[in-house]
């Protein structure tokens, strides 16, 4: 699958409409090649022909006998009678000679004019045949961009529905929850009346990154093996820092060793970090960064509503329990001003290569997220324009390789097709992007 070489330049629709667009290039490429292929009829060859013409009696050959004889006596009395007689027939029979003679070199020269236009013939019976596999050629490869012509318009029809559907799914869910907040509220007064010494039940300890305080300065070391250089950790993240140019009191969840602090203050942008891990908490001090150690969520649920303009969480939502992460998501909207933006970066688990060589080498990871499972769960939190960006693509030469068909004959070029038909959709099942952000708004 193709990323855009700027990644917040747009989200998932946003690719697949680059996707639908190249595929649409391709073929009106492929089709005007074909429409230029397309061959016409031969014109015939000239100086071939063979139309025998009618001959002139006499034009050809020479006469039997010139006329009747002449002379005097009784011979050529006598000749002259016979004459009379068989002359007619004499000719008759020179007329027919005299044809014959003419369509005899009227043959004699069109097979020479034939055999003279053989060569050429042939020429233009080869051009011609070249041209029909021109067209042929161009055809197949037309046809060979149907699919993927078809595919890119299809895949963004249903990433719209999706997003249809997971908008009604939360508007749903939201009818329900207000429903039983509803009950809730009634179940308590029932319950203050009738027991009134009941305490209510109070709400879990703060969990999130409590793991990786527990391994403290071994995380760290982790960090710096795996996860990647602060140099490269900065270079990745400068986008989301550009899109919060301008926003104020940015809030960064598992700020780590504050790569993204230090770039929101080269933007001039006021931002504080919160992280479990007081290791992590010192690296950022010694940068001259501002972070406090602590629960995120407890951190966020202290501060006042609507007082952010920014929340940020790179690689944290996936150490984080279903139930806590929903809790994180429904406080972060509350706490955004309007205009604000939520920015949640993890592991594309629905990546081969990233689940396999990222997710699960993390001990701390508590749970896989799906790219379609976080949008929603930030759609149903109730934020607005929320889109997924996926995030540094998986290197070109560590795909599967398509083979090359160009140069192979036509029953070898129509294997070789339908392998990169299923090469294609393993990359894109297998090999596509590492990470991805789920992004969206606080309506205003």
């Amino acid at each position: 699958m193709a990323h855009s070489a700027d990644p917040m330049s747009g989200g998932e629709r946003d690719r697949l409409a680059a996707e639908r667009d190249v595929a649409d290039r391709r073929y009106g490429v492929e089709l005007t090649k074909v429409d230029r292929a397309l061959p016409s009829l031969p014109e015939s060859v000239p100086g071939v022909s063979l139309a025998l013409e009618a001959p002139s009696a006499g034009s050809r050959g020479d006469s039997i006998i010139d006329g009747p004889p002449d002379g005097g006596g009784w011979r050529g009395w006598l000749a002259r009678a016979i004459w009379r007689v068989v002359g007619p027939f004499f000719e008759r029979q020179q007329t027919v000679n005299a044809r014959v003679a003419n369509d005899l070199a009227d043959l004699a020269d069109a097979t020479r004019r034939l055999a003279a236009a053989l060569p050429e013939a042939g020429a233009v019976d080869r051009r011609t045949l070249q041209t029909f596999l021109t067209f042929h050629s161009a055809l197949v490869q037309c046809l060979q961009q149907v699919p993927s012509f078809v595919d890119t318009k299809i895949r963004l029809l249903e990433a719209s529905l999706d997003d249809v559907r997971m908008t009604a799914a939360a508007a749903q869910r939201a009818a329900l929850a207000v429903r039983t907040l509803e009950q809730s509220a009634t179940s308590a007064a029932i319950t203050t009346t009738l027991a009134p010494d009941v305490e209510p039940p109070r709400t879990a300890e703060g969990t999130i990154g409590w793991r990786v305080a527990a391994l403290g300065a071994s995380y760290v070391g982790f960090e710096d093996l795996f996860r990647g250089s602060e140099r490269e950790i900065a270079a990745r993240q400068m986008d989301y820092a550009k899109r919060l140019a301008g926003a104020s009191s940015v809030l960064d969840l598992g700020c780590g060793r504050g790569e993204f602090l230090a770039l929101l203050r080269d933007h001039g942008v006021q931002s504080i970090g919160v992280d479990a891990n007081r290791e992590m908490v010192e690296a950022c001090a010694a940068r001259g960064l501002t972070a406090v150690h602590g629960d995120g969520l407890d951190y966020l649920a202290a501060v006042p509503d609507e007082s952010l303009g920014g929340i940020t969480a790179f690689q944290v939502v996936e150490h984080l329990e279903p139930d806590r992460l929903v809790q994180l998501l429904r406080t972060a909207f509350h706490k955004l001003r309007p205009g604000g933006t939520l920015i949640l970066e993890t592991i594309n688990v629905a990546c081969w290569v990233a689940f396999f060589e990222a997710y699960i080498r993390d001990i701390t990871h508590t749970r896989p997220l799906h790219p379609d499972t976080l949008k929603y769960l930030v759609v149903a939190s109730g934020f607005t324009n929320v889109d997924i960006h996926f995030r540094s693509p998986v290197a070109e030469d560590a795909r599967l390789q398509a083979v090359e068909i160009s140069a192979l004959p036509p029953h070898l070029a129509e294997l070789a097709t339908i392998l990169n038909r299923n090469v294609e959709r393993l990359n894109t099942k297998l090999f596509t992007s590492l990470d991805y952000a789920v992004i969206g708004t606080k309506a205003g």
